[in-house]
């Protein structure tokens, strides 16, 4: 019975990681392609250095081997 319960969190992790991988794409894509404004643009590099950290825990929760 616990392998069940392993390998449904297991599932749930490696979908999870895609999941913040894709908002970490999402949100690199997106400072890219907005336009660029007085206001919003001195804060660019925080949302990148965001999305490149969301987009390393997504990796490393694909990655990762539960046991």
């Amino acid at each position: 019975m616990s392998e069940e319960i392993g390998t449904g969190l297991t599932i749930a992790e490696k979908l999870s990681g895609l999941i913040v991988i894709l908002i970490g794409v999402t949100t690199i894509y997106f400072t890219y392609t907005s336009p660029p404004s007085g206001y919003v643009e001195p804060f660019a590099g925080i949302f990148l250095v965001a999305g490149l950290a969301l987009i390393a825990v997504g990796v490393i929760l694909v990655l990762a081997r539960a046991e």
